[in-house]
């Protein structure tokens, strides 16, 4: 479903996984790298050199290694155990993983994530909702005296990168949806 900032850790995210079928959400607590990871392939953003997630994901496919799902399997103290399910020939091999990792994973190999029943009703919670607009979208934009609608292409590209290697990612989004406005404008 996304990712927040804790309220209640400094430093942590929150990272909302959503029932497929249903509204029960899965809040787990993540460390700001795992959520950048995450972050950065949700929003689509390619970093300038391969992350560890996209490192693992092309020596995987080098070799013929398919991730086919992601199962939360185990819940103890508040910390989520994973495991990998992984395809190669007519083999299959289990990994133990950081929840953080597999899901950052999952969302690379585009697999499922799974968890059990037990999980769901122990640590699953019903969150209200809230459709985002565009008028939502449009008041998180900063205001300045030059918006990001009236900066040139190659301004936004160079700005976009900029953001990129300070690791303003919020910024690097907002230009990336510029920049991606305007290709499906100019067709």
């Amino acid at each position: 479903m996304g990712l927040t900032f804790s309220q209640t850790q400094t430093g942590s995210y929150a990272l909302v996984l959503a029932e497929e079928s249903g509204k029960k959400r899965i809040p787990i607590m993540i460390g700001a790298f795992e959520a950048q990871a995450i972050a950065l392939h949700l929003e689509e953003l390619k970093p300038p050199r391969p992350l560890t997630h996209d490192l693992f994901l092309s020596f995987s496919r080098a070799y013929g290694v398919d991730l086919k799902e992601v199962l939360i399997n185990k819940l103890e103290e508040g910390i989520f155990y994973s495991e990998l399910v992984f395809s190669h020939d007519d083999e299959t091999v289990r990994i133990d993983s950081r929840t953080s990792d597999a899901v950052a994973l999952a969302l690379r190999f585009k697999c499922p994530i799974f968890t059990t029943v037990e999980i769901l009703e122990k640590a699953g919670i019903i969150l209200e909702e809230k459709a985002e607009t565009e008028k939502d979208i449009e008041e998180e934009l900063p205001v300045d005296e030059d918006p990001i609608e009236s900066k040139p292409l190659p301004e936004l590209e160079e700005l976009l990168a900029q953001a990129i290697a300070n690791e303003d990612y919020e910024t690097a989004s907002q230009l990336r949806d510029e920049l991606k406005r305007r290709q499906d404008i100019e067709g």
